[in-house]
């Protein structure tokens, strides 16, 4: 039977560099693109069939940051497909992200220079909005809209015989010290985007414990410093030009500047290619390039325990009863209108 591969955020960046490579890898997988614009997956599409002509691919138009648009295209799934074997959590945002300047300048000579320039850590503000569905944009769109998708999926996902593979795009700037229990949406923070990708690391871990006995194996990679659109916002092309020779050298130091969108797709070909119940949930996987552009995947224990990780679960599960009740009330509405 043929494999089929679902990426989210599959028309640019690392998503549309990660269908290229898994079709290099396996001609015959079906590549669903899930975007939230159809013209620019279409050209993704176009630019994939060129390259293999003979190759399936097919479009779902989703928008993680909106609860109806994924259930819309969850529905669309469930009719084009019988099973999943591999569902690419990849699409997210940062909302007009922003790099200190003085924190820069200050960290530059310190003795924490490397691990600000490898994890950005301090050096980023982000703003963040509320959605039409009353989240955290932040929140909603890296994490919660691929959560509710997940749960959606799961009789396409779970089955013992044939082992099925969530592959979610963390980060190393997820950062334990910037999540709260308490504000898992990050309300009152300014490091929504690192908290959202540990909120990844957590539910990674949860859906571990509870699906793979049925056949689920979650994981969580990080592409590294990577140009991408995403990327590109945060400054000016101009200090772009200027800062690139200076990231280059940093690869002599750290080889977690993946820089191209091909490389920082690395660690999620590598865990295509990988028997799911042979990897550890324990830990994330981090594409890496050496100085001379040779990629390979690194392993890094993931700062998480069981005990937050289900509790955080839990309280998902209370938000996903609370935003599809209120779905379920607003069709009803419209229907009735």
């Amino acid at each position: 039977m043929q494999k089929v591969a679902v990426i989210t955020g599959a028309s640019s960046g690392i998503g549309s560099a990660l269908c290229e490579r898994l079709l290099q890898e396996d001609a015959s997988l079906h590549v669903c693109l899930a975007c939230r614009n159809m013209d620019k997956a279409k050209a993704t599409r176009d630019r994939l069939l060129s390259c293999f002509p003979h190759a399936d691919i097919s479009m779902v138009k989703v928008d993680v940051g909106n609860l109806a648009s994924v259930l819309h295209a969850a529905t669309e799934i469930k009719k084009r497909f019988c099973r999943l074997d591999y569902l690419f959590l990849n699409a997210g945002i940062m909302v007009n992200p922003r790099i200190s300047i003085s924190a820069f300048a200050r960290g530059l000579f310190s003795r924490r220079a490397v691990r600000m320039l490898t994890t950005a850590e301090g050096l980023m503000t982000q703003e963040d909005r509320v959605t039409s569905d009353g989240l955290q944009e932040v929140f909603e769109t890296n994490f919660f809209g691929h959560f509710v998708l997940i749960r959606q999926l799961e009789p396409l996902l779970c089955c013992l015989e044939k082992p099925s593979q969530l592959i979610w795009t963390s980060s190393v700037n997820a950062h334990r010290s910037n999540f709260s229990l308490d504000d898992y949406q990050h309300s009152q923070g300014r490091e929504a985007y690192s908290s959202s990708k540990y909120a990844t690391d957590l539910a990674s871990m949860a859906l571990n414990n509870r699906f793979n006995k049925q056949g689920l194996y979650s994981s969580v990679v990080c592409p590294g410093i990577v140009m991408t659109n995403m990327t590109f916002e945060i400054l000016s092309p101009l200090l772009w030009k200027l800062l690139m020779p200076i990231m280059w050298l940093v690869r002599l130091f750290t080889r977690t500047y993946t820089l191209t969108p091909y490389n920082g797709a690395e660690a999620q070909i590598w865990l295509f290619k990988q028997k799911p119940e042979l990897l550890d949930p324990l830990v994330k996987y981090h594409s890496c390039t050496t100085f001379f552009g040779k990629n390979y995947v690194e392993t890094r224990k993931m700062d998480i325990s069981e005990d937050l990780a289900e509790k955080f679960y839990m309280k998902l599960l209370e938000l996903e009863k609370q935003m599809l009740e209120k779905q379920t009330i607003h069709d009803s509405i419209e229907n009735t209108a």
